[in-house]
């Protein structure tokens, strides 16, 4: 595997991609500042997480900073880890220069390629690490039909994200009209951005997945939980 950044297609930058653009350079101090409790959670779904997907060729939608491609790649066979951020998966190659069963790529996980999942890429599981609360119902649903349509069946979903906890997690300033909740977040200038957060229950999740999966599976902490499931 090769280290080198690919570009995979141009993309316009929405609103998450923006912010995340514009922390980039401050993320791993603000990373740092994690909570006991939450380390407690979080190191648990590591590890769970981590057996689960050992021995897979994964497909990482929204690495990020690349602190699950580091975890996960210590048992994968593989892992194409991608960000539509290239500010952010930079510092997730910065973080692994030395992980020689990971390829980093530039793509948004809204416009995946046609190709995705042909030639040298079989993936046998596909991760999203924080991925999901940031898209629309709607664009939970695109991404669904997108993997289905380009991985095929059989295919292991892992879904790793926030539960809403009061008095830690941002306040939610606003729901629009497709039922989709806002929060602001603070960049490293103070500027304020407003991004899709959602919250979904396990009924929630089991439904909107359901269409596209089948042996769903939620688990849930106090800060965390995970959803994994098949692809039909």
């Amino acid at each position: 595997m090769h280290n080198d950044i690919s570009m995979e297609t141009p993309m316009d930058k929405n609103p998450v991609i923006a912010y995340y653009d514009s922390i980039a350079a401050h993320y791993d101090n603000a990373a740092a500042e994690v909570a006991d409790e939450q380390l407690e959670d979080l190191d648990e779904a590591r590890e769970q997480i981590s057996t689960l997907l050992s021995g897979h060729r994964i497909l990482e939608l929204g690495c990020g900073s690349g602190a699950w491609t580091e975890v996960l790649a210590e048992t994968a066979e593989s892992i194409v880890a991608t960000d539509a951020s290239a500010a952010m998966l930079e510092l997730a190659q910065m973080h692994g220069e030395d992980l020689d069963n990971v390829e980093y790529r530039l793509m948004d996980a809204l416009a995946l390629p046609d190709d995705l999942g042909t030639g040298d890429d079989k993936f046998t599981a596909v991760f999203l690490g924080g991925l999901w609360a940031h898209l629309t119902r709607k664009q939970q649903d695109d991404l669904l039909q997108s993997l289905k349509k380009r991985l095929g069946k059989d295919v292991l979903l892992v879904l790793f994200d926030d539960n809403y906890v009061e008095g830690e997690s941002a306040v939610t300033v606003r729901t629009d009209l497709l039922g989709n909740t806002h929060e602001f977040q603070l960049d490293a200038d103070g500027k304020q951005h407003e991004l899709v957060k959602n919250y979904p229950t396990d009924s929630a999740l089991r439904k909107r997945v359901g269409v596209a999966g089948r042996e769903i599976r939620v688990a849930r902490w106090e800060f965390y939980w995970v959803l994994t499931c098949r692809l039909k």
